[in-house]
Formats: structure tokens, C-alpha cells, sequence
């Protein structure tokens, strides 16, 4: 165990989360966790005042009524509008920034929070104009830009659901996803830009509209056809009423699955309990505070944007960006860092070891002195990532962070009051109860097993848009029926630390023994000629054997001696059930929209199956690297 990072006494004694410790009367994180979980309303009323949530909690905050993740309900009593939290008055803030937005070839748009208010407003109004309200959807179909932030805070305010997707969706993809929760008004932008090439939306955004009937609204940025209206003017005449108010389980996002296993689930998320877990998150595991500039890699169609909007509510201001990480140049995203003055930077693992394997020292020539917290989830974070940010960042506090879409925030993730050791996610959330159990669902330690929770939690989802209930209880409850199963497999360490050895259910078959496909990847990718890898279970001769594909690094070849070098190392340093049978060199692997790998894509295709919603990768094209 190797201790990468410890926090100072002054900077652990200054942090949110110490300051929330005291209010609760206990001396450290691990007793915070014993309290939450012992007294789960005293903890939740506890962050609902610490976080300066608004609105009415009631006398309230849980309501048993069964046991395991679904058996509570939170804030029964609550009257709330998430807007008020969003968009609190502070002092002195109504000339600050609340909102930049950065593009690729770096021109910059800002706008005040007094901006902001007036424009959510406005929006807001035109929405009621609309007749929009409490039990109708309205969909963001857009790049990452204010347009969007103002839309999904418009339509929190009149109380309807909001759903998004990036703009860079086909439209089977977006009629997928749109056409199963059949949105009202759609927010649409008539093209976006990627890698220093504009992509005009204008013949996708027709096909969309034709198969969204529902519809009687289309806003578009950019230019608009001539039976839609443009985003300027889609504006209304706000009044000084208070917001109206909703209880705790509104309903106030639809997210997607991948849809990497079929067509995608859209699950219905609470605007409440989705906005106090982010507070938890934000404020207390990652520091975050008012005035602070936070920054995360993402489009509109992963969660991790829904979680950067959410920093509004602590008074941060957001940075947006949308288009490629690494244009014009490799590094642009430190260039970002240093002139926004970044206090936390979010990103992917596969970001972090990108930046490592192209040799990428950011340091040296920038200012990084604002930067306390770097994030990094979306796959995990392999010990030579850790090595990188500490090498390459210096004094910062690195929060891993692991959840889902499926509860919209993370299962595990950092503390800033506590060391961070290498190759290791520090804790659980507080609040969370995070355990790793064995195929029996007994708990275990420093093994390898499923990563569950046995408790409720405020963003435990209302369920499947369209659902009888059976599809949810499937997709987490049916191999432990009061245990929520994720789909991770994971280690908890005897420090109460977790490490992350990727889906389960993308877990390989081989002789009978399962082999989680990261910890394969970890092994691989330290080789210098590998770039990435995926591995995949092939059906063969009345059994199964393990296929990688690697994409080396350019300039280098898959000879004979790397494929020894490569199966040595497997056998050495895993098993010799771990080397493959066959290594393939291809010049990209398939992706998820969010950046996830997508080993069930390429399963299919080398097993000769129809691959599983195309719309779905970011890169079908490269598919036909793979059939073997």
C-alpha cells in the first residue's frame, strides 16, 4: 500500500467536510459513516442544512416502508423547487460569472448569475406560454453549451422532466431514446463542432421532428428552419411569483443506459433526491465551495453533465466545453485548466492514461496554482493513472469517483481528510452502504466479488419510463433481491479503501472460471507499445477462449516478440487462464457515447452475432476491424 497524497492539517481543518463532521458531532469520516447509516434521517436532515438546500424538509426525513434499497422514502413532508437551490442569492454575486463556455478553437462566452436568473426566467415563462408543467417532458437534443444549462433550469422550474442527449446522436439514436418518453418541446442546435469540423444537424434535425409527433415546439440555435423557433426568441415575461413547489419524489430527469444490450432503459430520476446526493458529493467528498471554477469533460448525454450543472447550487462557477480533449493540440484541456483558473478538474480514466502514454507533462510551463481536486471516473482508474497526476499535477487532492447513470452520482469515491493511496477509490459515500460480496452474498474483504448497496439512498431511482416495475427489479434486484447489484466487480481493501475491476457483465467465461476484463487491460496497457486494449470471450471448439484486440502506439508492430512479451506478462503477472489465445492489432476500438469501451459490440461481431444498437457507439464504423 503506497500513500500517494496526504492532506495537510490546516487544509483538512478548512475543508467542507471537517466543518460538516463537527456539525454532527463526530471526529472523522469513518465514524460520519457509522452515524449515517445508524441514524439516516438525522444524517440526511443534517446535509439538507449543511448544504443549504432550500425549500421545506418537514419533520420527516425517511419513511421505512420495506427493506434494501427500495424500502425508504426520503423527506415525505417536502415542499421544494431544486431551482431555488440552483440559483440561491449569495452575496456579492450578482455581477460574478456563473456560467463559461469555452469552445475548441478557443472563443469564450460568460454569463453573470444575475444573467442567468433572468434568462431561466424568461425561458421559464415561454415554456408556460407553452402550457408546459408538472407530467410533460421536454428534450435538449444539443452540444454542451449555456443554451442547455438554461433550458434544464427552465424546465425545473415550471416542474417538468427534463431529458438530453449529445448533439453527435444519429437520429435512430435520439428516436430511441426521445421516442419512448415523447418530449413536448425539443431544444435543438442546427449543427455542432468536433476536432476543427463543423457537423450540420439540419437533415438529421428534420427526421427527428418527423418522428417525434408530440411535439409542439421546436427552439433551435443556429439557424433555423422556418417552422421553428429560434432560441432569442423564445422568451416569455416572467413574473415576481415565488416558483412553484413539488414534493421530494417530482420527478425531474430521464437518463439512458447505453443501450449496448438492447434498446436503451430510460430511467426516471427524482429532481430532489438527484440534487441533495450531488450536494452531498460535491461539497463534502470533493470541497467544493462558492466561487470555485469546476470543470468536467462531458457531453449532454452522460450524467456526469447533470452532475456539472449541480455545482451551481454550491455557488461554483461552471466551465463548459464541448468538441474534442485533444484539439488543436494534445494538451488543450491544461491550457483550459490554467486560464479558468480551475479549482477541480473532472475527467475520464481513459483521458488520464492517454495523457501518460503520449507523454504529456502539463506542469511545467502553466500555472496550475488554483487546482485543488482532480475527479476522475467513467472506467477505473488504473495505480500508473494515480502515478501520472501525482507526477504530473503535483499537490492535489485526486478523487476517483464510481456510480452510474442508474442513480445519476457515485457508490464510492474521495475524502479529503484522508490520504489517498494508490490504485485505490478512498471510500463509500457518506450514506452509502457499499459492500463487496461473493457469489453468495456474503460480505468479503481484499477479494474480488460484486459490488452492491444494502441501503436506500435519495437517488434511488423512480423507476423505468414505461415500466411495470418488473424491468427495474430485473436489471438490480434479481440475483440479490434486497441487495442493489450494480454490475462492478470490485475489492474492498482492509483500509475500507475500493479498487474497481470493471462490469461484471462483461465478465469472461474461460473453463469455467470468470476473468474480469480490467484487470487484464491493467496488465496489458503497462506494456510501452500498447496504446489500449479489449478482450472478449469467443465461442470455440465447445468452450470459450479469450481474444485481444490491441491498438498500439503509432509508430510500433505487433510482432512476434511483442505477442511473447505480452503472454509472459499475462502468465506472470495474473494467470495462465488470463493469456489469450489470439492477439489482433486493430486501429481503434468501439466506444460508447459516453467513452465507454464496448466489449459486447465486439463480442458480437467476432461470435457472429448482430451487434446490439450501433446508435449507441460513438465509432460502429471501426466494427469491421474485428471479424475474424
Amino acid at each position: 500500500m503506497t500513500t500517494l497524497w496526504t492532506p495537510l492539517v490546516d487544509a483538512v481543518e478548512g475543508s467542507n467536510m471537517h466543518r460538516f463532521l463537527r456539525v454532527i458531532g463526530v471526529v472523522d469520516t469513518d465514524e460520519a459513516r457509522r452515524f449515517a447509516l445508524a441514524d439516516t434521517g438525522a444524517f440526511w436532515h443534517a446535509v439538507w442544512g449543511f448544504c443549504s438546500m432550500q425549500g421545506a424538509p418537514g419533520d420527516r426525513a425517511t419513511l421505512v416502508h420495506g427493506r434494501g434499497p427500495r424500502g425508504t422514502s426520503y423527506f415525505p413532508e417536502a415542499r421544494l423547487n431544486v431551482v431555488d437551490t440552483l440559483l440561491q442569492v449569495r452575496e456579492g454575486d450578482r455581477t460574478r460569472v456563473a456560467i463559461v463556455e469555452v469552445d475548441e478553437a478557443g472563443a469564450r462566452r460568460t454569463m453573470t448569475w444575475n444573467e442567468l436568473r433572468q434568462e431561466v426566467a424568461s425561458v421559464a415563462a415561454a415554456l408556460k406560454n407553452d402550457d408546459v408543467g408538472p407530467g410533460h417532458r421536454v428534450a435538449a437534443w444539443m452540444p454542451n453549451g449555456r443554451e442547455t444549462v438554461v433550458f434544464f433550469l427552465a424546465a425545473m422550474e415550471v416542474g417538468a422532466t427534463f431529458t438530453s442527449t449529445s448533439a453527435d446522436f444519429g437520429a435512430h439514436g435520439v428516436l430511441e431514446r426521445f421516442g419512448q418518453t415523447t418530449p413536448t418541446v425539443l431544444l435543438a442546435s442546427s449543427h455542432y463542432s468536433y476536432a476543427g469540423k463543423r457537423i450540420n444537424l439540419t437533415d438529421t434535425l428534420a427526421q427527428i421532428r418527423t418522428g417525434l409527433p408530440g411535439l409542439v415546439r421546436t427552439v433551435v440555435v443556429g439557424e433555423c428552419p422556418d417552422d421553428a423557433t429560434p432560441w432569442v426568441d423564445y422568451r416569455g415575461v416572467a413574473t415576481s411569483e415565488p416558483r412553484p413547489r413539488f414534493d421530494f419524489d417530482h420527478p425531474g430527469t430521464i437518463l439512458y443506459t447505453s443501450g449496448t444490450t438492447g434498446k436503451p432503459k430510460c430511467i426516471v430520476h427524482r429532481a430532489a433526491g438527484v440534487l441533495l446526493t450531488h450536494l452531498k458529493e460535491q461539497q463534502l467528498h470533493c470541497d467544493v465551495r462558492p466561487g470555485d471554477h469546476i470543470f468536467y469533460f462531458t457531453t449532454c448525454g452522460w450524467m456526469m453533465w447533470n452532475w456539472l450543472v449541480s455545482m451551481l447550487a454550491s455557488g461554483a462557477t461552471i466551465v463548459l466545453y464541448d468538441g474534442s480533449p485533444t484539439y488543436p493540440h494534445m494538451d488543450r484541456l491544461w491550457d483550459l485548466c490554467e486560464s479558468e483558473r480551475l479549482t477541480l478538474f473532472g475527467t475520464s480514466a481513459k483521458y488520464i492514461d492517454a495523457m501518460k502514454k503520449n507523454g504529456v507533462e502539463p506542469r511545467p510551463t502553466r500555472d496550475f496554482s488554483a487546482l485543488r481536486t482532480v475527479c476522475s471516473t467513467g472506467s477505473p482508474l488504473a495505480p500508473d493513472g494515480f502515478d501520472w497526476v501525482y507526477q504530473q499535477l503535483g499537490d492535489v487532492h485526486l478523487a476517483s469517483i464510481s456510480g452510474g447513470t442508474d442513480l445519476c452520482g457515485c457508490f464510492v469515491g474521495g475524502d479529503p481528510t484522508k490520504p489517498v493511496v494508490r490504485g485505490e477509490i478512498q471510500g463509500t459515500m457518506l450514506g452509502m452502504d457499499v459492500r463487496v460480496v461473493d457469489d453468495d452474498g456474503r460480505e468479503i474483504v481484499d477479494s474480488v466479488g460484486e459490488l452492491v448497496c444494502a441501503n436506500s439512498f435519495p437517488s434511488v431511482p423512480l423507476g423505468f419510463w414505461g415500466d411495470d416495475g418488473s424491468r427495474f427489479d430485473n436489471a438490480y434486484f434479481t440475483r440479490f433481491p434486497e441487495l442493489w447489484t450494480h454490475g462492478d466487480f470490485a475489492t474492498r481493501t482492509s483500509s475500507g479503501g475500493f479498487v474497481i475491476h470493471g462490469r461484471s457483465d462483461a465478465t469472461l467465461n474461460i473453463a469455467g472460471v470468470r476473468i474480469g476484463t480490467a484487470e487484464l487491460y491493467a496488465v496489458v496497457e503497462e506494456d510501452d507499445d500498447v496504446l489500449e486494449c479489449l478482450a472478449i470471450g469467443q465461442s470455440w471448439e465447445n468452450d470459450s477462449r479469450i481474444v485481444l484486440f490491441v491498438v498500439p502506439v503509432v509508430g510500433k508492430q505487433l510482432d512476434d516478440a511483442f505477442h511473447a512479451r505480452i503472454r509472459n506478462l499475462i502468465r506472470l503477472r495474473l494467470t495462465p487462464r488470463h493469456v489469450p489465445s489470439l492477439i489482433v492489432g486493430v486501429p481503434e476500438l468501439p466506444r460508447t457515447r459516453s467513452g465507454k469501451l464496448s466489449e459486447l459490440a465486439v463480442a458480437d461481431v467476432v461470435n457472429g452475432r448482430t451487434v446490439r444498437n450501433t446508435e449507441a457507439l460513438a465509432n460502429p464504423h471501426c466494427l469491421v476491424n474485428f471479424v475474424l
